[in-house]
């Protein structure tokens, strides 16, 4: 699963998980508001000049010229032009959109590993951020996906529309395959409309994780990657005969854990770790590595520090 072929340790017995009910409560909420607040002051003065089309329609901004044709408004023709040159020609207006936000929530079962503290983490980070893009009247949609698109919601606007995100993510289990690749392959052929796309993912695919986000940059999205990491991964509480399993495919192999083995382990997944950095450093996607051990509300801030989303 990405960095080898299995996560490391021993097959759980089948208890519950961490529950959802409270992921969402009252303290988190007024945290929103605050976040919310701060993304505000981070991106005034930059809305309007960043969020133009390239399309010409009958917006505020001037873009260009063409030709007047029979049936064409009056209203835009350019008098002075037709003074000095005898032409007529239209004036051509940029249009201003909303941004279209796409939040994509990896909910293999390898997300769920470790009590699903990753799944968790990972719907706390997307509800945050929906919710600052809805306070910014921005078009919100977040699907969840394993080797497929496997949930949706569809786009909507407005912060009141917080709860609908809400409920949308409690409602998300972790189960099935990691196949980045052809789970956004199902993404992009669902949505039309390019915009941003935040990706939040452990990135555990075995095929690699550089397919899921070159299908995102090849169909002219903007790509924003969460890597949502658990630092207890990298060092497992094993020691002996253990039998290691694969938590998504179910394969299973017996293994002696030694310290070298362990020390080997962690190594192989620190280098995994910078092997994402770097390839989304050379492909200019913003990345940010969401540790489950930082409090959401500290790694939304950081978020806004590194640029790239408040667009």
């Amino acid at each position: 699963m990405g960095f080898l072929d299995t996560v490391l340790g021993r097959k759980p017995s089948q208890g519950p998980s961490e529950g959802s009910d409270d992921l969402f409560d009252d303290d988190f909420q007024r945290k929103l508001d605050y976040l919310a607040l701060v993304s505000k002051r981070a991106f005034a003065g930059r809305m309007r000049a960043e969020r133009r089309t390239k399309k010409s329609g009958s917006g505020v901004e001037f873009a260009d010229h063409r030709d007047y044709q029979p049936g064409d408004d009056f209203r835009y023709l350019d008098w002075n032009v037709y003074q000095r040159f005898d032409r007529l020609l239209l004036r051509l207006y940029e249009e201003e959109e909303d941004l279209a936000i796409y939040f994509i929530v990896d909910a293999s079962s390898s997300m769920s590993f470790g009590n699903a503290k990753k799944l968790r983490y990972a719907k706390k980070v997307a509800a945050a951020l929906a919710y600052v893009g809805l306070a910014n009247l921005d078009r919100v949609s977040i699907v969840s996906t394993a080797d497929k698109v496997m949930e949706r919601m569809p786009a909507t606007r407005g912060k009141q529309r917080i709860f609908k995100v809400f409920r949308f993510l409690r409602e998300l289990d972790a189960e099935g395959q990691t196949s980045l690749e052809d789970a956004l392959k199902g993404f992009v052929a669902q949505n039309k409309r390019r915009g941003l796309a935040v990706l939040i993912s452990d990135l555990y695919d075995p095929h690699g994780f550089e397919r899921g986000i070159n299908v995102l940059r090849y169909n002219k999205f903007d790509p924003f990657v969460v890597h949502v990491v658990d630092e207890e991964e990298a060092k497992p509480k094993l020691a002996g005969d253990v039998l290691v399993y694969d938590c998504e495919t179910g394969d299973e192999r017996e293994v002696t854990v030694t310290a070298k083995v362990l020390e080997r382990f962690e190594e192989a997944y620190r280098e995994y770790l910078a092997e994402i950095d770097r390839f989304c450093t050379s492909k200019q996607v913003p990345y940010i590595r969401a540790d489950v051990a930082v409090p959401f509300d500290e790694l939304i801030l950081r978020v806004f520090r590194r640029g790239g989303f408040l667009r």
